[in-house]
């Protein structure tokens, strides 16, 4: 097994145990091979749905390097990353992520990342979705290009 996954899996397992939450586990390493950060799914013991493993991981690793740039970094994680993790991981600018387990596997136990992916295929039954006061908010928005603002 490769030794970066076998982290991610015993994170998984050291959360699932204390409780914490699902049974995911993730690390950050750099491209030498050392370990930045490690993370579990919290969602349970932090009452926060987006406390997922990888999200732990990148919040843990942009903490340490001071950074919100982990482009020079690789992720490995313990199942396929959800919707939300995939966001995450790509806003962090992370080019290169190595997974075990698959979204279909973790749907067979009762996750639901689908529900996601149907939104976006265009099942709006899932959630209600509606734009008001586009003018006055898109003011923001233009005020920070004016401001050159900085893009991540």
């Amino acid at each position: 097994m490769n030794k970066f996954m076998e982290q991610a899996v015993e994170n998984a397992n050291k959360g699932m145990n204390k409780k914490e939450g699902g049974p995911f586990g993730a690390v950050i390493v750099d491209k030498d091979g050392t370990i930045i950060a490690n993370g579990n799914n919290k969602v349970l013991i932090e009452k926060d749905p987006t406390a997922h493993a990888e999200i732990v991981a990148i919040r843990e690793a942009c903490k340490i390097l001071n950074t919100s740039d982990l482009s020079n970094y690789i992720l490995y994680t313990s199942c396929e990353p959800c919707p939300m993790c995939l966001a995450a991981i790509i806003w962090a600018n992370i080019k290169q992520v190595y997974f075990g387990g698959t979204r279909k596997d973790a749907a067979s136990i009762g996750f639901r990342d689908d529900d996601i992916y149907e939104f976006i295929n265009g099942n709006n039954s899932i959630l209600s979705l509606n734009q008001i006061d586009r003018d006055e908010c898109k003011k923001i928005l233009d005020k920070y290009k004016e401001n050159n603002g900085i893009i991540y």
